[in-house]
């Protein structure tokens, strides 16, 4: 896959607990050779397991990478690192006694980086070396490191550029992370803002009596913030451990700052913890699980005890609508979010120089939609900082010079307000084709309702999606068609890419049940050779085509990728064929494209058979794009991306690289049916009844006595399964659920 060069490959992190391991883990996930200590070897080791379990390593294997030990016994294993990341605890003492011994083992160059989150660079490089100085910063991740995008970077006057630009290639390519840059300041920018919300969220609740339901609510969907609410947030960080991060910035930051408005440690918290309820992790918080598992519940505030949870009310979409009704609710959005805009519009330039990033920090940091400086966007700048002075509360600066707005578009680039009425171009990061931006700065060379045609530079073009979740509707197939047949006319290759949670979920899966329900057996076997017709028609273009997706692609869209000529996948991105699930087969020559590869990885035409059935029958999804390779949906000439931001720059250079390759005659070996029967009567204690009628088509599609078979002979053979599957009660039923909950039929 291409990827800058990294002169980072061997790492170590010093720290076991749940953030160092966690660190360790993804270091490895990045291929890093890496060495973990801590105080003891088997707290190191412990460290590891615990990251196996959870699931820090992207494959259980990988936790080979990594080497354990003890600082005590085995400092030595740092000599040859070229980064070492202390996740110790956060006492300065302590990691200042931590720097002095790797002083004495490092070599020269080797980054060292501090993972803490409350203690500036500054006391922690004050008795180090000029020469350690230089090679030293912060690289604050956030918890669990595998998953969350964020990372911030605090600097200082005696970094190096070079050590600099070394850490940051190897985060952002290696490690997959965006870095936020920080000011030298208590708690940076996520915490430092995330922490003053959950403290004002808790405070305004117990001082305006609302109910839970109700504040979370809030605290929810009408300020894109995370479904869990201000409470469910604080239970799922843990009630034990909040009011220490919020009294961590109370002792670190001066008595003027807004931070001291609010108790660290509320009674309420107080009682609940002598209770023994901590959250999540404790079984009960602020929400819990009724004793006979039926219901859930919620603490009052009033009284401290536990009734039955109620429906909130409902409220209005926007956020400005909201902080103007006339109810409790309106009240305590105003309350809460009022103060916590206003804060951060007072903390630029002292946490961050721009405001644009203070809102990549909570988008990332705290799963915010719309990060604070976006979010006075869409209430109204002008409005905001006028109703702030008429509650009495200082409007800062930078918001009375936000008349305009924070963001604005300027002749296709987006800009931020920095001071002033200075904006400020935002610009793309190095290595990254990102799709708003293209739309924001040019059209399609082609388009309709489902789908268009983007030029992304050097002679590629690249096809987005359009419909609802990206599912092939028959619009959707009539587009793909006459987007492959223009792109020679404007590209030399083409990538097949869209942005957002889900690349394609596959088929139109509403349209097929209602012509199964219609009895209606032709209409269904056109919309099925239409989709293999177009499919087919990517494989056997003259041209290269690289399907790239960053992030979900089942069904039809795992087979779209399977059809093209190479496939770059996030690490993160889940792939399968789940066709199963809704009573049906991968109609698009999935199940022969799957086969192929398989026999291409050397698999015996038993084995490769046994695997398929087994994959189609269960509906599984890959975890993750290495899980993809080693299940064969990738191939070892497919590429796998860290970072999602990267993905389309990625699939362009590929594109690039890839010569198509001419077509070819390919025969597959399909073994005799009692192999597959047996492979059936294996699984047959997990099997539901349906699933047995579905194992009986494959295993009937897939069985040949070793007879060589075409690929479209194979299609045929699923085709004709497909149909009879389709028409059947128990199948509709599956769709029915899949299409009303969301969730599989076991029928």
């Amino acid at each position: 896959m291409p990827s800058s060069e990294t002169s980072i490959r061997k790492c170590a992190v010093i720290g076991a607990g749940t953030m160092g391991s966690g660190i360790a883990a993804h270091l490895a996930n990045a291929g890093a050779d890496v060495v973990l200590l801590d105080i003891d070897a088997t707290l190191a080791a412990a460290g590891v397991e615990r990251q196996i379990r959870t699931g820090g390593f992207m494959l259980p294997e990988f936790a080979s990478r990594i080497r354990t030990g003890s600082i005590r016994t085995d400092l030595a294993l740092l000599a040859d690192r070229d980064w070492i990341v202390e996740a110790v605890a956060e006492r300065l003492d302590i990691k200042r006694a931590l720097f002095a011994d790797i002083a004495t083992v490092r070599k020269s160059g080797c980054i060292v980086s501090s993972n803490t989150s409350t203690i500036p660079l500054a006391e922690l490089v004050a008795e180090t070396s000029p020469a350690m100085a230089g090679d030293m910063l912060i690289t604050h991740f956030f918890n669990p490191p595998r998953q969350m995008r964020l990372l911030e970077m605090v600097t200082g006057p005696r970094t190096s550029p070079d050590a600099i630009t070394r850490v940051s290639d190897f985060i952002t390519v290696a490690l997959g992370k965006t870095i936020v840059p920080c000011k030298d300041t208590p708690g940076f920018i996520a915490n430092r803002i995330g922490c003053f919300w959950l403290a004002a969220g808790l405070g305004e609740a117990l001082r305006l009596g609302i109910d839970i339901e109700a504040a979370d609510a809030v605290m929810g969907k009408p300020f894109g913030l995370p479904r869990t609410g201000m409470f469910g947030l604080w239970d799922l960080i843990g009630i034990d451990l909040m009011p220490g991060l919020i009294r961590s910035l109370q002792d670190n930051l001066p008595a003027t700052d807004a931070i001291h408005a609010w108790e660290a440690e509320p009674r309420l918290i107080s009682t609940l913890l002598e209770r023994g309820l901590k959250g999540r992790k404790s079984g009960g918080g602020f929400y819990r699980v009724s004793k006979d598992r039926r219901t859930r519940e919620v603490l009052d505030l009033r009284s401290g005890d536990y009734r039955a949870w109620r429906e909130p009310p409902a409220l209005p979409a926007e956020p400005g609508a909201l902080l103007h009704t006339d109810s409790i609710e309106g009240e305590y959005a105003w309350a809460v979010m009022s103060r916590t805009l206003a804060y951060a519009a007072a903390l630029v330039p002292e946490i961050a120089e721009r405001p644009d990033f203070v809102d990549e920090a909570m988008r990332l940091g705290y799963a915010w939609t719309y990060g604070p400086f976006e979010l006075i966007d869409r209430i109204g700048s002008p409005a905001f900082a006028e109703r702030l002075a008429r509650d009495g509360q200082p409007v800062p600066t930078l918001l009375r010079a936000a008349i305009a707005g924070f963001y604005r578009v300027t002749d296709g680039t987006r800009e931020i307000l920095s001071s002033g009425d200075h904006y400020t171009p935002i610009p793309e990061p190095a290595g990254v084709i990102a799709l708003p931006a293209l739309r924001r700065a040019a059209t399609p060379v082609w388009s309709d309702k489902a789908a268009s045609l983007w030029d992304i530079g050097e002679g590629v073009g690249l096809l987005e999606f359009h419909t609802k979740l990206n599912v092939f509707t028959p619009a959707l197939l009539a587009a793909v068609q006459p987007a492959i047949t223009k792109t020679p006319e404007y590209f030399s290759a083409l990538v097949i890419a869209n942005d957002g949670p889900v690349f394609s979920a596959g088929a139109d899966l509403k349209a097929m049940l209602a012509l199964s329900e219609a009895g209606d057996r032709e209409s269904l076997r056109a919309f099925l050779l239409n989709g293999q017709q177009v499919f087919s028609s990517i494989a056997r273009t003259p041209f290269p085509v690289i399907g790239a997706a960053g992030a979900l692609a089942v069904g039809g869209g795992c087979e779209i990728l399977l059809h093209t000529h190479r496939i770059v996948l996030h690490a993160e991105a889940r792939i399968g064929l789940v066709e199963s699930q809704v009573g049906l087969l991968p109609g698009w020559a999935g199940v022969t494209q799957w086969l192929l590869r398989h026999q291409e990885a050397g698999l015996t035409p038993a084995d490769a058979a046994t695997a398929v059935l087994r994959g189609v029958l269960t509906g599984t999804t890959a975890s993750c794009a290495f899980a993809a390779r080693t299940s064969h949906l990738l191939r070892g000439t497919d590429g796998i991306v860290m970072n999602a931001d990267r993905l389309i720059a990625d699939a362009r250079t590929l594109a690039l690289a890839t010569a198509p390759e001419p077509e070819r005659t390919i025969n597959l070996l399909l073994p005799p049916r009692d192999v597959l029967d047996a492979a059936l009567e294996d699984m047959f204690p997990t099997l539901t009844p349906h699933d047995r009628v579905i194992g009986d088509a494959l295993a009937d599609i897939l069985s040949g006595d070793n007879t060589p078979v075409t690929p479209p002979e194979l299609t045929d053979r699923v085709t004709r399964h497909f149909l009879d599957l389709a028409l059947t009660e128990a199948s509709r039923a599956r769709m029915r659920q899949m299409i009303d909950t969301g969730k599989p039929l076991r029928n």
